[in-house]
């Protein structure tokens, strides 16, 4: 099957399988949604919820997170990991954008602190509904495995994607990918035995015989 073939029925399947509405983050607020995307790196969704509901308890404003200290900032992000580097990134978001919007250009975003493809990516998608590819582990894997890419760099894989995938279907990918990888292609354990994507993966009966040894 060609790519771009196999591409839109992935997209189909999953779309018609998955919730209409996907969102890891709770924080709607186009600032505190980029907030908790820098903190999400190497941690849970969970853990970052918990987390910015009482960074912003402390400073509800993005004056107020710009004036804070690291040291401030450290102590409530700490659960996150990275603490130091990400404190110093949101502060510094904050200075950068006391007297602006978030920016809805990947080219304005990936210039803020701590900004890369991926975080600006979340930002295009979810808050102002562009086209986005956005590539973290669960999403890599997934495509890689279904023999969609051939490459595990986060650059490569999203702009291989998004010459096979129309614009208007490129975030809703993204999104139903990702939890596809989250509760179905395990990184250790894919579900290939009752996976409803089985018969397009040519990664199934390689797992399949090792589950069996």
């Amino acid at each position: 099957m060609e790519s771009n073939i196999l591409i839109e029925e992935v997209a189909h399947r999953l779309d018609a399988l998955l919730p209409a509405e996907i969102q890891f983050l709770e924080q709607r607020d186009p600032f505190r949604f980029l907030i908790s995307v820098i903190l999400s790196a190497q941690t849970t969704d969970r853990i970052v919820n918990a987390v910015v509901r009482d960074l912003f308890a402390v400073f509800p404003t993005k004056q107020s997170l710009a004036d804070a200290t690291t040291a401030q900032v450290e102590q409530i992000i700490f659960p996150t990991g990275y603490y130091r580097n990400k404190a110093k990134h949101i502060i510094a978001c904050a200075q950068a954008l006391l007297d602006q919007d978030l920016p809805d250009t990947m080219e304005e975003l990936v210039k803020l602190p701590g900004v890369g493809r991926k975080t600006a990516s979340c930002v295009l998608g979810d808050i102002y509904g562009k086209p986005a590819i956005i590539v973290d582990t669960h999403f890599s894997r997934v495509v890689n495995r279904l023999g969609l890419v051939s490459s595990n760099d986060p650059v490569i894989v999203e702009r291989q994607i998004r010459t096979m995938l129309a614009a208007q279907m490129q975030y809703r990918f993204s999104m139903t990918v990702n939890l596809f990888g989250r509760t179905t292609c395990h990184a250790k354990k894919p579900e290939c035995e009752h996976c409803p994507l089985g018969d397009l993966c040519p990664s199934r009966d390689g797992f399949l015989k090792k589950s069996s040894t």
